[in-house]
């Protein structure tokens, strides 16, 4: 999936954001080598340092550890790694909601939408 950058928001956080969905959806399963900050910055067409400073956030958080010489790994702790994707899911659906209610469409009718209902 491409790296969909929006610049209004600021990068080093969409890139913990998708870094941290690439880890809960599988994409780097636990223990996983993750790519080098190099590797992952011109794939995201990004400085390295923000890059760096990604994955520094990750490791913060737990869901990655380093490992002197041998690089990035994705943690081997699957109840951190299901509370994360909890979080997002939380995350996502407030967002989703906000969004609807902007529009002046309340949480019943957004959640007929969510179900494959139409709108009247």
């Amino acid at each position: 999936m491409p790296w969909n950058l929006d610049s209004n928001k600021p990068i080093f956080i969409q890139l913990v954001e998708r870094l941290e969905s690439d880890i809960v959806s599988g994409k780097y399963a636990p223990g996983d080598k993750l790519p080098t900050v190099r590797d992952l910055a011109v794939e995201a067409a990004v400085n390295p340092n923000t890059m760096q400073k990604a994955y520094g956030e990750l490791e913060r958080l737990g869901l990655v550890y380093s490992q002197r010489t041998n690089g990035r790994y994705v943690t081997e702790d699957a109840g951190l790694i299901e509370k994360t994707r909890k979080d997002l899911a939380e995350k996502t659906a407030e967002e989703f909601l906000s969004g609807m209610k902007e529009l002046g469409i309340g949480r019943e009718e957004a959640i007929r939408f969510l179900q494959g209902g139409s709108y009247e």
